[in-house]
């Protein structure tokens, strides 16, 4: 069985998909592609061999070849543009988040299930050879019962202003990733966050209250035991690490490089800087979730990252400025509807 998909957004993260889809997933097709600034349509769609291009969306949703629609427009059509697409009765990829606003979030998820139409989300994180393999061995019980789970997620340099000003800040720009890879690592709800943050690297933050460098303490159902740390720079690159320590052993992840050459001379032991943004460090977690995303309408496998998945980490981060401004720790009952499930 053959896909036939639309593209909405022409963007760097639709072009990233364009190129799994090209390479790697002979049974998915790209029919047409949607973007309002029609002359990147018109560029992309002749780059990627796409029969069609359009400036309006609306040819995508109402095309009755199309089978399935890939949204990789910016964040606050999400929503709006799921909710077209359920309708139509198409079956979404929709690149995270699905909006700022858990209500709102609750509002698409329920036009997705009113339509009965096949959604995931596109935390990509997940799909990462390492972190699936930290997974397995929690899974497994390769090192024992899991006891502190402890993630390292640290930009190159600053997101630009125009960015962030619309960004909803950093617990649901940047952490928002590692939210829900929290919850896929350990396989359990959060029950409490306490979160502390401060501005070191951009002033410009206090006027949008928002933050660089944040410290996360979280605690499980399960009673696992979580800390992220984030920051908006780390000088020598792209810093992504993980362990989780159990009763048995730990499992941890360190940073990708483009090299494994480590230079030894008289005066010191060096190798050259990490991989530097997220689109080089985790090309192979794009590659593999387009893949499933596909996988599951061709041959009815599970989605993978569903729309309660999707939800989830917005939910945790509206907890975690609720704990910053307040102080404290949140307990996750104290957002309305925290585990509220729209799909169920």
């Amino acid at each position: 069985m053959s896909v036939k998909l639309g593209l909405l957004g022409a963007g760097r993260i639709a072009q990233t998909h364009l190129k799994t889809l090209a390479a790697r997933i002979p049974d998915a097709e790209i029919e047409i592609i949607a973007d309002p600034f029609g002359n990147v349509a018109a560029e992309t769609s002749q780059e990627f061999g796409i029969p069609r291009h359009t400036k309006d969306h609306r040819e995508v949703l109402e095309n009755e070849s199309i089978d399935a629609v890939i949204i990789c427009t910016t964040t606050n059509t999400h929503a709006p543009l799921m909710e077209e697409a359920a309708r139509a009765g198409k079956h979404i990829f929709c690149e995270k988040p699905i909006d700022l606003d858990v209500a709102r979030i609750d509002q698409a998820l329920a036009a997705v299930k009113d339509a009965g139409v096949r959604l995931q989300v596109g935390f990509n994180r997940r799909f990462d050879p390492n972190h699936r393999r930290v997974r397995q061995a929690i899974e497994s019980g390769e090192i024992g019962d899991p006891h502190i789970l402890h993630i390292i997620s640290r930009d190159p340099y600053p997101a630009p202003m125009s960015y962030t000003r619309n960004s909803g800040g950093i617990f649901v720009d940047m952490t928002v990733h590692d939210f829900d890879l929290a919850r896929y690592l350990i396989g359990s709800e959060i029950e409490e966050i306490y979160a502390t943050g401060t501005i070191n690297i951009v002033p410009e933050l206090a006027d949008l209250g928002d933050l660089d460098t944040t410290l996360l303490i979280m605690r499980f159902q399960s009673g696992v035991l979580g800390m992220i740390d984030n920051s908006r720079k780390a000088v020598f690159g792209y810093d992504q690490r993980v362990e989780v320590f159990g009763s048995g052993g730990s499992a941890k992840t360190d940073n990708r490089y483009d090299n494994a050459v480590t230079i030894s001379d008289g005066a010191s032991i060096r190798r050259d800087p990490p991989h530097e943004f997220f689109m080089e460090r985790y090309t192979e977690s794009f590659a593999r979730e387009m893949e499933s995303f596909v996988r599951a309408l061709t041959e009815g496998t599970p989605i993978e990252v569903d729309g309660f998945d999707g939800r989830m980490p917005v939910v945790m981060g509206a907890a975690a400025f609720l704990s910053h401004e307040r102080g404290r720790p949140v307990r996750m009952e104290e957002i309305e509807n925290a585990f509220y499930n729209p799909l169920a």
